[in-house]
């Protein structure tokens, strides 16, 4: 038995105004990642952000509460727990993870590659942005264990689940990390898979 498989097809469109929404945060996420760009992180400000946005400051704190969640804001973020419930019911956990990882991390590298690097670069440089990529890493975690409760049957505020869910996600924000921290060297899908192998197979033997 396999479960349901969503498609963008059968997926209901956003409205006109939620369209007007989507549109006004992509405006300001550009408008942001552009003045860093040109100017660094520090000396770019929110009324700066609006203006080039052509939005008041209001609306950007109301879309964002601060400077940093425009940065670790990801547009992908809700795919993964989406992609795990439309899984197949006899898929190894290890298949199931690696599936639902590489898919929204395609996604984000196909539409904003430069976006990716960018603030994977400000995480590792700015305390600000790395505090709030903790939570949001947090947040996202919980999203992941009750998509995994749903799927295993277990606890969703288990220890067990708990564990696991934070576990992935505390392993790809060290493979981001590494991977800012190396230049961007390395194929930032290697590397995830490098986590994800460390998850499922433990650690490399040492030194004898």
């Amino acid at each position: 038995m396999t479960a349901a498989r969503t498609t963008s097809a059968d997926r209901p469109q956003p409205g006109l105004r939620e369209r007007k929404k989507i549109k006004t945060r992509q405006a300001i996420r550009a408008a942001t990642f552009a003045l860093i760009e040109e100017q660094g992180y520090d000396a770019t400000t929110v009324e700066q952000i609006a203006e080039r946005a052509e939005v008041s400051p209001s609306t950007v704190l109301r879309y964002f509460p601060a400077k940093e969640d425009i940065v670790v804001t990801d547009e992908w973020a809700p795919v993964m727990p989406a992609e795990l419930r439309g899984r197949p019911e006899d898929e190894s956990w290890a298949a199931v993870l690696r599936h639902v990882v590489h898919t929204a991390l395609d996604l984000s590298l196909a539409e904003e590659p430069e976006v990716l690097r960018l603030r994977t670069r400000l995480g590792v440089e700015v305390p600000a942005v790395r505090a709030r990529m903790m939570e949001r890493t947090a947040t996202t975690g919980r999203l992941l264990r009750e998509a995994l409760a749903e799927r295993s049957g277990l606890d969703p505020d288990g220890l067990e689940l708990r564990v696991f869910a934070m576990s992935v996600m505390g392993g790809l924000l060290e493979a981001s990390h590494y991977w800012a921290e190396t230049g961007h060297r390395e194929d930032i899908r290697v590397l995830v898979d490098r986590a994800l192998d460390v998850l499922e197979h433990g650690l490399p033997a040492g030194k004898p």
